[in-house]
């Protein structure tokens, strides 16, 4: 799907045909839209598949008069077990003389957002200014994320407490895995971040530098949060997991005391039973020689915390 934006009267409006200063967004393009951005706009062939890429990592690259940034997003799908599967895209950005493009091999969040109007004060011609608030806002949803990543596991903690369930050990295990991704991420932007700071590839302003120095702020905050939430959730399983196996131990202590009394007078009628002759050969001799072992066993039982 390809659409123009232009900013308008202080708004982001979408317009039917590409016009100056203008900004191209590309979503899961079409090879017919492929062919568009490198045979009619000339946009490096390379850009684009990286862009397109999932397995692409966060980097700047200059060719001829082309930039292209490519950076992490976060994105997050609900499951069917009604999960949230949090992960991270590559996110590509091309920059010419001519034309400001981004593309995606699937929907961005923090795109539909700027392209609604919810992010203010855009300005499509301004290119180093447009890419620099994309960043911002791509840095302010890892940190929103994060947070909600630090409800859904405090949720899902408060449930281990009531029943010890598979299905949420599963959970916090997905929300680690998703923290490792986030952190990963992070950091490849992390280093794209400091290079565009450098002003080598694009030129920056002043407030440009100020903008950019707030993004790389932003994505330091969000590398900690992702550090501290990664040791409290693998301390919380490794707690969990402890509590797992004591719990384990437990009952298996309980029916091993209960195995032994209850072989007692399975042993004492055995030998009553074999074609023996043994003293007292009474029917309640058995019954009473068993009563009183097993009560006697019971009582050290108890007394030694077997059945606690």
């Amino acid at each position: 799907m390809l659409n123009f934006y232009k900013t308008i009267d202080g708004r982001i409006v979408n317009i039917p045909a590409l016009e100056p200063g203008c900004w191209i967004n590309v979503v899961s393009p079409e090879p017919e839209e492929i062919s568009y951005l490198i045979d009619e706009l000339g946009i490096d062939r390379g850009f684009v598949n990286s862009s397109i890429d999932e397995e692409e990592s966060s980097r700047i690259e200059m060719e001829d008069d082309q930039t292209l940034i490519i950076v992490d997003t976060p994105a997050v799908e609900k499951q069917a077990d009604d999960t949230m599967l949090y992960y991270t895209l590559p996110y590509g950005i091309v920059i010419t003389d001519k034309y400001f493009v981004t593309i995606s091999s699937r929907k961005n969040i923090v795109i539909d957002e700027i392209s609604s109007g919810v992010v203010k004060n855009i300005q499509t011609n301004q290119k180093t200014r447009f890419l620099l608030t994309i960043l911002l806002r791509i840095s302010a949803k890892f940190l929103q994320y994060l947070k909600q990543i630090d409800k859904i596991s405090s949720s899902v903690e408060a449930e281990l407490n009531k029943s010890m369930k598979n299905q949420e050990l599963i959970q916090l295990f997905g929300l680690e895995k998703s923290l490792v991704y986030f952190s990963t991420s992070l950091k490849g932007n992390q280093v794209t971040m400091e290079k565009i700071l450098r002003g080598r590839i694009i030129k920056l302003y002043e407030e440009d530098r100020e903008l950019l120095e707030d993004v790389i702020v932003e994505i330091n905050q969000a590398i900690e949060m992702c550090s501290i939430y990664t040791n409290i959730l693998s301390g919380t399983m490794d707690a969990f997991a402890s509590i797992i196996s004591n719990n384990l131990n437990i009952v298996m202590k309980k029916l091993t005391a209960v195995t032994i009394i209850m072989a007692i007078p399975t042993m004492i009628f055995s030998f009553y039973g074999m074609n023996t002759n043994l003293p007292l050969p009474f029917f309640w001799f058995p019954l009473a020689l068993s009563g009183l072992i097993t009560i006697i066993v019971a009582i050290l039982f108890i007394k030694k915390n077997m059945f606690n």
